[in-house]
Formats: structure tokens, C-alpha cells, sequence
């Protein structure tokens, strides 16, 4: 869907896109990133502000519309540009497009633009736009793909209460299950119990547990000690890499069913994935192993970041094909 903001010319008019300004935007639970590139698919500008994820009520309209527009305003002070006014514009945000295009109209000047969600921008950032299957797993987990025809489908990505395998919350919840299973002596026992009493200050796993349910730690608080699993894995902890290896078949099966939707028996499937779970070598590499199983997909690193997706997905949204130059490392 895309924007009516009035524009004295056609959105892509050639003399428009030549001289224009392409503004790509990734705005989640922690941040809002954006990138402005300049009409060949050079990066001249980034900037960053606080999250967007919020948009309903007042307090989190202003929120948004700060997040937005500090982000934009962010970049454009590094590009050193006069111009204020976008010819194409891509805004990936966390929960998808509902209720945020007549915000987007308020903050952004631009002639055309499109609001979709962070797993699209994700995918574009990592193949290139190129057709593929991105596996993401940060606080939360989802695989998104699109195949060359531009069908998408997606697996997983349904919340930490219904869903969110192989998350970095998911992990810390199995890790508080296997500390209060061990507490209760009807599980093994794991160094996972002392590494979680000693990095939150609880007395024993029940009262690890109730501050986890306090409003003292919220969701993305708890998904912060995901490290340790990874941590006491590495140590060789049987019951961590139990749990590592589990979330990595979780992903890897999200992607598995992507693909069933999206591409046919023996056609090559590039699959990439994003997000904090996956700084875990010992993860990694156990999902990689998973989903090249399958013989025809491959697993690689992710190309670019989800703001330099938002970014191509504002230049293909604009009818342009450019190669993108100079995008910061990690966006």
C-alpha cells in the first residue's frame, strides 16, 4: 500500500528520480534506523532515534512520530542535503502497516512510499532483493520468504506466549524450566541454575521465576540473558546445548515450512537469517547443518541489514534498479 501525499509530479517521473532523495526506514522494539541514498544507490545519510513499535495510543503516537521523524531528520543532517522532500520512501516497522500511513504522511515530505513489515525489509537487506528465505531471531522468531514469481509466506512470528521458537526469550524460558526442574529434583542438574540466580541476584529458581513474571523484567530484559545459555553451552553444559540445539531445529524447521509455500522440489532456495540468536557460533552452525539438509538450499550470511533493505525496497518501489554503495555496516 502506498502513500497520497500530494506531488506536483508523477511519483516516477524520470526528471523526479534523477534528482531525488530514497529514504529507507527500520523502526522496532529498540530503535528506529534510517538510511537516504541518492538516485545511482549511493548512501549519503543515517540516522537513529528510539523505538516506534507503539502507535495506537496518543502518548504512543508522539512516540512514534518522534522516532520517525528524529531518525529522518538524523540522517539528513549527515547527508548535508537542502532538500527535505523524499521521492520514494520503504518504512519496515515491528507489527506490520496498520494505523501508520497518515502518521508517516504527518512526519515525512516524500512523493511515494510504501509501509510494510520488518521481516520484508529483512529479507531484502540479506539476498540482496533477491528471492530467498530469511530465518529471524531476536526477542522474537520468524521466517519470511519470497520466491521470483513475489509470492511471500511466512512461518513462525506469532508472539512469546503462543510461539516465538528458538528466540532469545525462548531460550531464557527453557533455561528457567530446566533451573526449576533441577530445584524440584526431577531433572538433571545444569549449571544453568547458578549462572541465572547469580546474574539476577535471586535466592533460588522460584524466586528467579517470580521476578521474571514482575514488571521489573520485561520481556526484552529476560531475552537479555539468552546469552548465558549460549555461554554455559560453550562450557559443555549438556542441558544448554540441549536447548541451543532445539531453538536451532525450531528455526530451522520455520524455514523449512517457508519453503514448502515458495519454491518447488530441487530449485535452489538461498536462505539467510538476522538477529541476536544468531551470534551463537554453536546455533549457527547447527542450523545451518539443519537447513542444508535439504540439498538445494544454501545458507549465507546476510548481504546488508534491514534499514539498506528498506532502502532498495524504496528504490524498486520508485521503478529503479541501482546496485547499493556505501551502507554502513550492520544497517
Amino acid at each position: 500500500m502506498t502513500g497520497n501525499a500530494p506531488n506536483p509530479q508523477p511519483p516516477n517521473d524520470p526528471a523526479t528520480v534523477e534528482r531525488g532523495l530514497f529514504l529507507g526506514v527500520d523502526g522496532g522494539q529498540s530503535s528506529t534506523v534510517a538510511l537516504i541514498g541518492d538516485a545511482s544507490g549511493r548512501v549519503i545519510g543515517a540516522g537513529q532515534a528510539g523505538p516506534c513499535n507503539h502507535a495506537g495510543a496518543a502518548e504512543g503516537r508522539e512516540k512514534f512520530i518522534q522516532a520517525i521523524g528524529g531518525s529522518v531528520q538524523a540522517a539528513l543532517d549527515q547527508a548535508g542535503v537542502a532538500e527535505r522532500r523524499f521521492s520514494a520512501a520503504c518504512f519496515g516497522l515491528s507489527g506490520g502497516p496498520a494505523g501508520k500511513h497518515a502518521l508517516i504522511r504527518e512526519t515525512v515530505d516524500v512523493a511515494n512510499f510504501t509501509v510494510t513489515t520488518d521481516a520484508v525489509i529483512a529479507l531484502t537487506g540479506a539476498t540482496g532483493g533477491k528471492p530467498g528465505i530469511i530465518a529471524i531471531s531476536g526477542t522474537g522468531s520468524i521466517a519470511f520468504g519470497r520466491n521470483a514469481e513475489g509470492r511471500t509466506a511466512r512461518a513462525g512470528g506469532w508472539g512469546y506466549v503462543y510461539g516465538d521458537e528458538g528466540s532469545a526469550f525462548d531460550l531464557v524460558r527453557q533455561a528457567v524450566r530446566a533451573a526449576l526442574r533441577q530445584e524440584e529434583r526431577w531433572g538433571p542438574s545444569t549449571a544453568l541454575r547458578e549462572a541465572l540466580l547469580e546474574a539476577t541476584g535471586a535466592h533460588d529458581a522460584n524466586d528467579l521465576l517470580h521476578r521474571f513474571y514482575s514488571a521489573d523484567y520485561p520481556r526484552a530484559r529476560v531475552a537479555s540473558f539468552a546469552t548465558l545459555v549460549e555461554k554455559i553451552a560453550v562450557e559443555g553444559d549438556p542441558v544448554a546445548r540441549d536447548i541451543l540445539n532445539r531453538a536451532a531445529q525450531a528455526l530451522a524447521a520455520f524455514v523449512a515450512a517457508v519453503r514448502g509455500q515458495l519454491f518447488h522440489c530441487g530449485e535452489t532456495a538461498h536462505v539467510s537469517y538476522i538477529g541476536g540468536v544468531f551470534q551463537s557460533a554453536m546455533l549457527r552452525e547447527r542450523f545451518r547443518m539443519l537447513v542444508e539438509l535439504e540439498g538445494s538450499s544454501h545458507v549465507a550470511a546476510p548481504l546488508h541489514g534491514p534499514t539498506a533493505g528498506a532502502l532498495m525496497e524504496a528504490y524498486r518501489l520508485a521503478g529503479l534498479t541501482c546496485e547499493l554503495r556505501d551502507a554502513p555496516q550492520g544497517f
